[in-house]
């Protein structure tokens, strides 16, 4: 019974005014309404196609079906609107196309979204938008890495406090430091796209999963849809089989956490009382609305404010694992929910530390003097034991090492 609530829009639900600086307008975009109708269309395409090569329909109606799914010929607002009555996207969209088909050939209309079911198409057009921000998570995840690098050689030996438990606690070099950030960033990029090449899947398994209506060429058909749309042919569907897919979200999370504390550290350091670095300044970047003197490290915000975020979202995907029988009622719609807002969050993360650690302003001589003060307060032993800037040196050869080993690790990560 309908109660006589709004509908809510499919973008509106994935998108308030405070996640807009949080993210990037390409990652909103591509789970924007337009652009996730345009990747359920292009599966309906390759499907039909898939389907007329098998021999499963006739090529003359799979033809009709895949030149009617062009986004332009469609409502997506209203798609969008009447999902909330539908309680499911693909409802309102393969009525749209079977509609639409109708109109240029009749004979067509039976054979569309033909031995599919809602979930066969959103799952794979998720994974289609997923694998866009995938990219542009990994390119910007490589200037992130280039840049750690370039300072991790740059500033290999360039001594500083090391900080244990918040206080001083002996001497490293920054260099050492950055070398440091970059190692997990560069094995997060690398598992992301390890699964990635798993998880970005098709999903076709019919009503129940069973790919019953395919008589027996099921396999076929998903081998022919994932070549087409350039997604991975899974060995069985995976409606209620989760665990490849919360697998790459948990990587996204880990990469998070490790851009996090990246972020932390940079904020820690461009403290006024510490000074040690600093985002690179330009008109309009980390103002005050009250004190025109402030220059606030908006790149660490973002990246802190997804790692905030980052953790809720991956529990909620792991939470919903445990679906009922052969298709979920609730775990799976809510997982859809989560998954949007925890790769808008990893982009907004990446992109934000991507166009501040190039210009990042390192400040040795300030990293020199806060060592040096400290040693002026301690006993002399205590002071050439722990706090001498010789011990930076060790570090240096630490940190050109692990330069060595992760430049070809970057230069293997594909981006966009």
């Amino acid at each position: 019974m309908y109660l006589g609530f709004r509908p809510i829009s499919f973008k509106k639900a994935r998108m308030s005014i405070f996640e807009g600086f949080l993210s990037t307008p390409e990652a909103l975009e591509a789970f924007g309404e337009r652009s996730f109708v345009d990747a359920m269309l292009r599966f309906e395409a390759a499907l039909a196609l898939a389907q007329a090569q098998a021999g499963l329909i006739p090529e003359a109606a799979a033809r009709s079906i895949a030149d009617t799914c062009k986004v332009d010929l469609f409502d997506v607002s209203r798609i969008a609107r009447d999902s909330a009555r539908a309680g499911s996207l693909a409802i309102p969209l393969v009525k749209a196309l079977k509609d639409t088909v109708l109109l240029f050939n009749p004979d067509a209309v039976a054979y569309t979204h033909f031995g599919s079911t809602s979930q066969d198409v959103i799952d794979t057009a998720t994974a289609l938008v997923s694998r866009d921000v995938l990219a542009l998570v990994t390119a910007d995840g490589r200037k992130v890495l280039a840049a750690l690098l370039d300072l991790a050689e740059r500033h290999a030996a360039t001594p500083m406090l090391a900080r244990t438990l918040g206080q001083p606690a002996s001497v490293i070099s920054f260099g050492w430091k950055c070398a440091q950030w970059a190692a997990p960033v560069a094995r997060s990029l690398q598992r992301l796209q390890a699964t990635a090449r798993h998880a970005l899947a098709v999903q076709l398994g019919g009503a129940v999963g069973s790919q019953s209506q395919l008589r027996g060429k099921g396999p076929e058909v998903v081998a022919r849809v994932a070549a087409a749309l350039g997604l991975a042919a899974p060995d069985a569907p995976w409606q209620t089989q989760r665990d490849v897919w919360v697998a790459l979200g948990c990587d996204v999370g880990l990469l998070v956490g490790s851009l996090g504390k990246i972020a932390g550290d940079l904020a820690l350091m461009g403290q006024f009382e510490v000074g040690e670095a600093a985002e690179p300044h330009e008109a309009g970047r980390g103002g005050s609305s009250a004190m025109p003197h402030k220059r606030n490290p908006v790149a660490a915000m973002v990246a802190l404010a997804a790692a905030h975020r980052a953790p809720q979202r991956v529990a909620a995907l792991l939470a919903a694992m445990p679906q009922e029988h052969e298709r979920a009622l609730g775990a799976w719609q809510a997982e859809l929910a989560e998954w949007p807002q925890l790769l808008q969050a990893a982009h907004g993360a990446v992109r934000a530390l991507a166009t501040a650690l190039p210009g990042l302003q390192v400040h040795a001589g300030r990293m020199r003097a806060n060592l040096d003060a400290l040693r002026g307060e301690l006993p002399r032993e205590v002071a050439d034991e722990w706090f001498d800037p010789a011990l930076a040196e060790p570090c240096a050869g630490l940190a050109r090492a692990q330069v060595a080993r992760l430049r070809p690790l970057m230069e293997s990560l594909q981006g966009e």
